[in-house]
């Protein structure tokens, strides 16, 4: 099935929120760890999101070009001709996008999808992040609010964030952010909603901090308190109505338990971004290949090797089944397999 467009991506997030389920959201870098989250979702019966970070996309775009929007449409432009061999849906979307590289990835990829839009095509990518956490809420959602205008007009989903992922990700350290800024308040959810509800027939999809952190700690070492998902959307219920609630997004989430992953899905989380743990997944079939054929791999002391082994699909191989066995964990902890909505 091709990349889902605007109304089944609606639904499949509605979907997730009425059904108490969320999807789990995979970066990639490459059209082997592409092929690995599209083979995951489908051995699950699972729809799902499918990421481009900066980073992501500048290594995708090669040494020789290293442009984060170009790689990123490389990417999505293969994704949307793979997906369309397997009975699920996906979604396209792109990962942190601070202020500063709005202007050199957020808007060439929204202006790639004005112009397949004008053409009479599907849009490239589903949804987008602003990360505008570094900044005050106020500026943030400054920001915020002309993106999201600019999304709805093409019919894309645009997710923000409010608050501070700890720990550090694709080159965005925040090792030393204060505290109290890794949970976010009612007060903030109540602006947030309050700012971005006045772009009528917007959708969008909020992260919340709870005291996530990115990367992988020993147990005890993170602090998380899902309980501010829960006092925010009640927050947001008795000051705007029953109807009042986000589509909530997990950052952070790699190392996580069962039990706080379950609890924050019955405070309306539909999608959980996953990708230190499918880093490391990916990574280390190779490296025991390395360990194991040391001798095959490299032509030392006059030898040749053994090109079967030093071969690059013989390894990358394991990684992407290494790499698919942890998106299908990742469906089954988010409790998402078995819910797609492709019928065909």
């Amino acid at each position: 099935m091709p990349v889902a467009d605007y109304a089944t991506y609606c639904r499949m997030l509605a979907n997730a929120a009425n059904n108490r389920f969320a999807y789990a959201a995979i970066n990639i870098t490459s059209e082997t760890t592409a092929n690995a989250v599209l083979r995951g979702f489908a051995e699950k019966k699972s729809d799902g999101i499918i990421q481009v970070s900066t980073g992501g996309g500048e290594f995708a775009s090669g040494l020789g070009v290293k442009s984060a929007a170009k790689g990123a449409i490389w990417l999505a432009e293969y994704v949307h001709r793979a997906a369309a061999e397997y009975p699920v849906y996906v979604a396209l979307h792109t990962d942190h996008c601070a202020p500063k590289k709005v202007a050199g990835f957020l808007v060439p990829l929204i202006e790639e999808t004005e112009r397949r839009r004008a053409k009479g095509l599907t849009n490239l990518f589903n949804s987008h992040m602003f990360d505008g956490s570094e900044l005050p809420l106020r500026e943030n959602m400054d920001a915020s609010v002309p993106l999201l205008e600019r999304c709805r007009a093409n019919e894309i989903i645009l997710e923000v964030e409010a608050g501070v992922v700890g720990g550090e990700e694709d080159g965005v350290s925040h090792e030393g952010a204060p505290r109290e800024k890794l949970y976010t308040t009612p007060e903030d959810m109540l602006e947030v909603y309050r700012r971005l509800s006045v772009v009528k027939g917007a959708r969008y999809m909020f992260a919340a901090t709870f005291g996530n952190v990115h990367g992988v700690y020993k147990p005890g070492n993170v602090q998380l308190r899902p309980s501010i998902l829960r006092d925010g959307q009640a927050a947001l219920r008795k000051e705007f109505g029953e109807g009042a609630s986000f589509w909530l997004v997990f950052h952070g989430g790699s190392g996580s338990s069962p039990e706080e992953i379950r609890e924050t899905l019955s405070y309306g989380v539909i999608k959980m971004n996953v990708d230190t743990d499918t880093q490391y997944a990916f990574t280390r079939p190779i490296a025991d290949h390395m360990m194991k054929n040391y001798d095959g791999v490299l032509k030392i002391e006059g030898e040749v090797g053994n090109k079967k082994l030093y071969d690059p699909r013989s390894y990358l191989k394991k990684a992407e089944e290494s790499m698919t066995a942890r998106v299908m964990q990742a469906v089954d902890d988010l409790q998402s397999a078995g819910t797609t909505l492709f019928r065909s």
